[in-house]
């Protein structure tokens, strides 16, 4: 069997990974979650401030943190980036060269190691791939390359055991699809000194999500998808008006597009005490497009931008954000 177009790792506006096709909608590309800084639980160092920006280019994050205590701490500060479950659709992105992250303290450019393991089925299979000389994140066909190059008896286990599937042929060689689990995590060292405030400034490209059309349609909206879409990104009534207007005057023209954004909120709470002040601000991109996410006194800053702020700040749940664009009928 010759396979073509489902080798080709697939992208939505933006750098994206397909994860899930719904039923009730075309193939959609899943966002791909990413927070900011999570420590080891301390209870000596509070977080002053968060300026949050997120737009579909990039997400810039600045922090103020002050070491409450009368001697220096030293941590591990993490990236918990999301789990990829591999499959013949599901491609492991290249977080390390795709995100460009960055992080940048007192000024000073901030040294960071990627920590990447793989599991199937609850085990840790990082040793094992590694002695067989194979990609945690299986990408390409250098992949299967490299299958093709073990052992019989080995690539055979890997097939027997489930963790390996036979992708067919592209006429070249033979194809092979990693069915494990990757877990991808940015880390650090970081000193927080005695009794002091530092600032620490973080910014990467988001993974972008999305689908052309979806479940925003008024025949849609009784439907379970739809719920749980309008309660995740806090569509409200609206913001269903507004679409539904763009869509009558373009002649019922349905076409528009999903794009999806997210941002893990909830490590940032895993500090001493609430976040003192946050505020976040979204850039929805092009003047003409629509935006929803869930917040409390949104401010229109400008035709792009929408702010938020808080004092004394718990997140008890992540943003989701939906942008509707719309696309531009055949001519």
């Amino acid at each position: 069997m010759k396979r073509g177009s489902l080798r080709r790792t697939m992208l939505a506006a933006g750098l994206s990974v397909l994860l899930a096709a719904p039923a009730t909608a075309n193939d959609s590309e899943a966002a791909i979650g990413i927070g900011g800084l999570t420590l080891v639980r301390s209870q000596a160092i509070r977080l002053d401030t968060q300026a949050l920006f997120i737009s579909r280019d990039q997400v810039r994050v600045e922090y103020r943190f002050t070491n409450t205590s009368d001697r220096d701490i030293e941590t591990l500060v993490a990236f918990p980036l999301p789990d990829i479950v591999l499959s013949p659709v599901a491609r492991a992105p290249d977080f390390a060269a795709d995100l460009d992250f960055r992080t940048v303290v007192e000024g000073q450019p901030a040294q960071l190691q990627l920590v990447q393991r793989a599991s199937f089925r609850g085990q840790d299979i990082t040793a094992r791939l590694q002695r067989l000389n194979l990609s945690l994140l299986a990408r390409g066909d250098e992949f299967s390359a490299a299958v093709n190059r073990l052992p019989a008896d080995a690539r055979a286990a890997l097939v027997r055991e489930e963790m390996l599937l036979d992708g067919g042929t592209d006429g070249r060689m033979q194809l092979w699809d990693a069915l494990w689990t990757v877990h991808t995590t940015v880390t650090r060292r970081q000193t927080f000194p005695a009794a002091r405030s530092i600032r620490v400034e973080h910014s990467y490209r988001p993974v972008v999500g999305g689908r052309i059309g979806g479940a925003l349609a008024p025949a849609l909206r009784g439907t379970p998808e739809f719920r749980e879409q309008q309660q995740r990104q806090c569509i409200e009534d609206g913001f269903l008006a507004a679409l539904d207007r763009r869509l009558a005057g373009r002649g019922g023209d349905p076409d528009y597009a999903e794009v999806w954004l997210q941002y893990l909120l909830r490590p940032g709470a895993n500090w001493a005490g609430p976040i003192g002040e946050f505020r976040l601000v979204v850039d929805k991109g092009d003047p003409r497009s629509i935006v929803s996410f869930c917040g409390t006194g949104v401010r229109r800053l400008d035709d792009r931008r929408f702010e938020v702020r808080y004092r004394n700040f718990v997140p008890d749940r992540d943003l989701d954000i939906l942008i509707i664009d719309f696309v531009a009928p055949p001519r």
